[in-house]
């Protein structure tokens, strides 16, 4: 299984959010699924059928959780050399065709927030920007074409 590199609060949030579907979101299913049962039978019952899903989808979020957790490492922004694009890299990149600077968090897919500006290490930009350093031009081809980003900055927040 590969690791997965988290910042300190991106381990937090998911530990959290575990925590919440195995104490409360259990709860509220088995609850739901309580309620249903008591409509009679189960062959004809939407309501108990709609729960049961949702137990599933449940069940399935927490050992992906547990997954993800298990092979996580906590990274330390300040451990990591900034003279190239790592994970936690922040990264001020230009658009050479529309001239236009972008600033980009560079994180793990599991804290990935476009609205954010964390971008994932696996997504097209962030394989382009991993390794490289100031200066270095790479071309990333998106589903609108191909972009030519240039790299300004690289810092650690």
């Amino acid at each position: 299984m590969k690791v997965n590199y988290l910042s300190k609060e991106g381990y937090d949030k998911l530990k959290e959010e575990l925590r919440f579907l195995i104490t409360r979101g259990r709860r509220e299913i088995a609850k739901q699924i309580d309620e249903a049962r008591s409509h009679g039978d189960l062959s004809e019952n939407a309501e108990y059928d709609a729960a049961k899903e949702a137990q599933g989808k449940l069940e399935s979020r927490i050992s992906e959780l547990q997954m993800i957790i298990s092979n996580s490492r906590i990274l330390d922004a300040k451990n990591i050399d900034d003279s190239k694009v790592y994970v936690l890299s922040t990264v001020t990149i230009l658009n050479k065709k529309t001239q236009k600077e972008m600033k980009y968090t560079l994180v793990s897919k599991d804290e990935a927030d476009f609205n954010k500006g964390k971008i994932s290490v696996d997504s097209p930009i962030g394989k382009a920007l991993m390794g490289r350093e100031v200066g270095e031009t790479v071309k990333v081809k998106v589903p609108a074409g191909t972009l030519e980003l240039e790299i300004r900055n690289i810092e650690r927040l």
